[in-house]
């Protein structure tokens, strides 16, 4: 069927899951891209690092792709947009704190950032037959958009990720007029964040923590440790504000906390009261009651700073008793293990940790709630409504927060899936098939080193290729070593090289002397370190990179 005169939404990632958002708008020979995210992998998914969306379709109309746009700065949606400008030269706009993130990543596979192009709220961009107006939307990272999309066919809302919070902590309230402008005008599809559809009510501002972090500050006698996400910039204003106001110094510790918090104070989005900073290696020699520490780690992640600092390993960061440490972030499913032995150590070290559900709250979601995607849908009241971001329970139930509108305006809902082609022209609206979509599973992060089907079912096999086991028996109590390290290979090069494979044990036995009998009794910890310092020396020694997956017999 020719494509002159017709109007395509074609979800490429993040229905029906979380993360790998992606969307293309095409009309005619013309395409737009909205985000290119990734996401973490399932644990059956050995040896992969990030999983981002295939882009088959893309590259089948190659010459039709004319730009990305970018909502936001968090992973799930700009996690592959290194990955989307390898394989295609167009312009990608967001805002300049989110493309200050992206070259972040791009820095780490050594590619430029000549695409990328600033915009601010209220700026419309005119690509092909689209023009795109930029919305300043509230959520829980700063400089977030909702985007306005014209075609010929009539205007595309994408709200990206929001809520409606009345008192964000920047003052920078929710762009409602804009929205509510385009409704009077008449707006043929809205696409909203589902994430909290079947949440009641409203979400808490995000000013709603600040009494209970008083309260945490008030309290606190020793050093205060709060961890938080790198890029919940609204949550560290307040932290910064309130160290300053009782008078502690504040260190900045872990990888993505200091880089992202750099970002944002060059930008203007964070303000660091004037002598308030310490440097961590400086924390020894500061009064532990006058001291609070921004850490990374909050998801309990093996390798992080406070997962480190737990169990005493962190060159900068020692915790104990009189210590206060607080996670001010929600448990993402999957992570409880992880974060609850992190905390498991916090707490053996005598510190007082503080998590989960408070009145008032230590954290609160940076999506919408019922009410405030019903105050969206009545703003926009759209022709046709498709709900965006969520498992397919929350997309149906916010289809079912729009039946209202039905006979009013609302002519039509989709719950649509990854894949799923919406297809509109002059006499409507329906569904027209699909395209090819899926996970693209990525090795080492690296930017070409995709691990394909087979290479993934291969690695669920015992002894297949490119497997390297170092095997140990840890006393799961004391942290002793019972016997010496051995390895076990299968398809490895040089598996019968004894004098490598005499290296090869040496350096787990060397990162086993280097590591604390905490760490030596943590499963999860150890295993993490052997990995890293084996995968570093054999990729030195060999420029190869086995599937390195340490057996611990606990004894």
């Amino acid at each position: 069927m020719p494509l002159d005169k017709k109007l395509q939404v074609i979800p490429l990632g993040g229905l029906g899951e979380f993360g790998m958002h992606m969307m293309a708008i095409r009309y005619g020979e013309d395409i737009i891209v909205i985000d290119s995210g990734m996401m973490f992998p399932e644990d059956d998914l050995l040896g992969v690092d990030i999983v981002t969306p295939d882009l088959t379709f893309l590259k089948e109309n190659r010459s039709q792709i004319r730009a990305l746009m970018l909502t936001h700065g968090h992973e799930d949606h700009i996690g592959a947009v290194a990955f989307f400008l390898e394989e295609f030269d167009v312009p990608v706009y967001g805002t300049p704190f989110t493309l200050s993130l992206v070259e972040r990543r791009l820095d780490e596979y050594d590619m430029t950032g000549n695409q990328l192009k600033p915009v601010k709220p209220k700026d419309i961009v005119k690509v092909g037959p689209f023009s795109v107006e930029f919305i300043h939307v509230t959520h829980s990272i700063v400089s977030c958009v909702a985007l306005a999309i014209t075609t010929p066919l009539g205007v595309i809302i994408h709200t990206g990720d929001f809520k409606v919070d009345p008192t964000p902590t920047d003052n920078e309230l929710f762009d409602l007029h804009t929205l509510a402008d385009y409704g009077k005008r008449g707006v043929l599809l809205l696409l909203s964040d589902s994430t909290n559809a079947d949440r009641p009510g409203y979400s808490d501002s995000e000013r709603a923590i600040r009494p209970r972090l008083e309260d945490i500050f008030n309290r606190a006698e020793g050093r205060l440790v709060v961890s938080c996400f790198s890029s919940s910039i609204h949550r560290l204003q307040q932290i910064l504000d309130l160290s300053r106001d009782f008078k502690r110094k504040v260190a900045i510790v872990g990888r993505s906390m200091t880089q992202v918090t750099e970002i944002a104070h060059r930008h203007g989005l964070l303000n660091i009261p004037d002598g308030v900073l310490i440097r961590p290696q400086d924390l020894n020699e500061a009064k532990a009651s006058k001291v609070a520490i921004l850490i990374s780690g909050t998801q309990g992640e093996p390798m992080s700073a406070l997962s480190r600092a737990a169990v005493n390993s962190h060159k900068h960061v020692t915790i104990g008793r009189g210590d206060t440490v607080v996670l001010s972030s929600r448990i993402i499913p999957g992570n409880e293990k992880t974060i609850f032995r992190m905390i498991d150590h916090l707490s053996k070290r005598g510190a007082d940790v503080m998590y989960g559900s408070m009145n008032p709250p230590l954290h609160v979601s940076g999506h919408g709630s019922q009410e405030e995607l019903r105050l969206v849908l009545n703003l926009v009241r759209p022709r046709y409504f498709v709900p965006v971001h969520g498992e397919y329970r929350q997309l149906a139930k916010h289809v079912r927060l729009a039946s209202h509108l039905q006979g009013i305006g609302l002519e039509e809902s989709f719950v649509m899936e990854t894949g799923d082609v919406l297809e509109f022209d002059d006499k409507g609206a329906r569904r027209n098939g699909r395209v090819t979509v899926g996970r693209v599973c990525i090795d080492s992060g690296a930017v070409g080193e995709v691990v394909g089907d087979m290479v993934i079912k291969d690695r669920r096999i015992i002894a297949e290729d490119g497997i390297v086991l170092p095997i140990l028996a840890i006393n799961k109590h004391t942290g002793k070593i019972e016997s010496a390290p051995s390895i076990v290979s299968r398809g490895f090069a040089l598996e019968d090289d004894p004098e490598f494979m005499a290296a090869a044990r040496e350096c787990v036995s060397r990162t086993l002397e280097l590591s604390s009998s905490e760490e030596k009794t943590d499963p999860g910890m150890i295993k993490e370190k052997i990995r890293a310092d084996l995968k570093r020396f054999i990729n030195r020694e060999t420029q190869r990179r086995p599937l390195i997956m340490p057996v611990i017999l606990e004894i």
